[in-house]
């Protein structure tokens, strides 16, 4: 007969600046079914005295006097963590009460699971349209997503502490917010261990996204270096964002731009524009969907020029990315001859 082994959690948040968010996220830990064995808290370098708010709410403290990134800061936590499982919450998030309990069933009852991820959930903690849409467009990718996971994310992700040291952490060479969490989710899958989605383990996003902020994210720390990633890996799975329905999107989206551009010389193209555009709708006839139920049907109709556009500046940056490694490659392999 099968015994649970049971196990103990730390939970590990960097912080920088956080505000009121990081006073609701360590509010929620509070309010928790259970509380977790120990809460690190990694300052990376606050202005705003994050680091005394969680030494007021009894969490161990780690003071960086250089702003490094949340890499370094989770790897900082990790290296004081007593505990069997690392759970990692970002600074801006606020955790359902079930959550740590959900991490401590998945961990005592699958010994083979080496790590695990939750999802937003459907009610994001601001209001304006954008903020809306991103989180929720989170919520539902993983909501659609494969069980049997291949990537590792940070703003809610627990993984066995032992594997993670194993692994090196995250790669600290990620000095902002980006992907460090999708490449420490690819060692860890390279290496033969299993991740999960729990599909059920929610965190709300406090966040507050505005139409700079959001492309630069988008762009510059998610994109550019996942495409590089991806290549680097030689890995491009069908999951999550990088669905085969996505990338059938960005063709027919660029496509059509194209269409429309033709159709200056020629009227025939607004036809095929057209088609695309329908092609476009059936392809992520269940995103919109989705976003109807949730919001209404003026909120969906709002969603998918922004779908469309976020199509757009996604295949553009995968094609710079994809001529920068190119690139670099080809640099790198000539500088290689010339030396030897």
């Amino acid at each position: 007969m099968f015994t649970p082994q049971k196990v103990s959690i730390s939970v590990i948040i960097p912080v920088h600046n956080g505000g009121d968010s990081f006073r609701q996220c360590l509010s929620s830990l509070k309010e928790s079914e259970i509380a977790p064995d120990e809460v690190i808290v990694v300052s990376d370098a606050d202005t705003d005295g994050s680091w005394l708010l969680a030494s007021e709410f009894g969490a161990k403290v780690i003071r960086m006097p250089v702003n490094q990134g949340p890499a370094k800061a989770r790897n900082l936590g990790a290296s004081i963590a007593n505990s069997d499982i690392l759970y990692f919450v970002d600074a801006d998030v606020v955790i359902s009460p079930d959550a740590i309990t959900q991490v401590k069933i998945a961990f005592e009852n699958e010994p083979s699971l080496a790590a695990l991820i939750g999802s937003y959930d459907d009610e994001p903690g601001e209001t304006n349209f954008l903020s809306q849409y991103k989180n929720l467009l989170h919520h539902y990718t993983h909501q659609i997503g494969n069980e049997e996971a291949f990537t590792f994310w940070g703003a809610c992700g627990a993984i066995r502490r032992e594997i993670f040291l194993s692994l090196g952490g995250f790669d600290e060479s990620y000095r902002r917010p980006s992907i460090e969490d999708i490449e420490l989710g690819y060692r860890i899958a390279n290496a033969g261990y299993k991740i999960k989605l729990f599909k059920d383990l929610h965190v709300k996003h406090l966040k507050n996204w505005g139409f700079v902020s959001l492309l630069k994210a988008e762009i510059f720390y998610r994109a550019l270096p996942w495409t590089e990633l991806i290549l680097r890996q030689r890995q491009l799975n069908n999951d999550l964002n990088l669905g085969v329905s996505s990338r059938l999107s960005v063709i027919c989206v660029y496509g059509m731009l194209t269409s429309l551009f033709l159709s200056f010389w020629w009227v025939g193209f607004l036809a095929i524009a057209a088609l695309l555009s329908l092609v476009l709708l059936w392809l992520n006839f269940e995103v919109y969907q989705f976003f109807y139920q949730k919001r209404g049907l003026t909120f969906a109709l709002r969603v998918i020029p922004w779908h469309w556009f976020y199509y757009f500046y996604g295949g553009l940056a995968f094609a710079i990315g994809t001529s920068n490694y190119l690139w670099n490659e080809w640099f790198l392999s000539r500088l290689d001859t010339s030396t030897t």
